[in-house]
């Protein structure tokens, strides 16, 4: 599963695999085990996981998640030891260490939260999701 295929809601809890666009929206199914679906209007504020980013204090500005999730992945392999109910303080120095030039001002904790969630789910059923978003940027490069 790549990243251009799962999905947040906003108002939804979770993480949602993208099965095909309607008429007047997206069908979704949940990742959370119970593979509900779900029909989303085009009303509904809906994120494709490769089109995030996180705030930095670079000149890019942001970061694409996506590379973000492949660092944490990399240093952690699928166990960040957090939650989200970690101490504020601990998260941000977690992303501090993954991510060290990450704008304070403008990534919040709930944005942390929100990170280590999607990682956490992500590890557990989708650990081929960080390779094949690798896999997928190097081909970008060598074109």
């Amino acid at each position: 599963m790549k990243f251009e295929e799962i999905a947040s809601v906003s108002g939804k809890g979770g993480l949602f695999k993208v099965l095909k666009p309607t008429k007047n929206g997206v069908i979704l199914e949940s990742l959370d085990g119970k593979k509900s679906k779900l029909v989303v209007g085009a009303d509904a504020q809906v994120s494709i996981l490769s089109e995030i980013s996180i705030y930095t204090n670079t000149s890019e500005g942001a970061t694409p998640l996506n590379e973000v999730m492949q660092k944490i992945h990399a240093e952690f392999e699928g166990d960040t030891g957090l939650d989200k109910n970690s101490d504020g303080d601990e998260l941000k120095s977690f992303l501090k260490h993954v991510l060290p030039d990450y704008d304070e001002d403008r990534v919040y904790t709930s944005d942390i939260k929100k990170l280590v969630t999607w990682y956490n789910l992500l590890a557990k059923i989708a650990p081929d999701s960080f390779t094949a978003t690798a896999e997928a940027g190097e081909e970008k490069t060598e074109e």
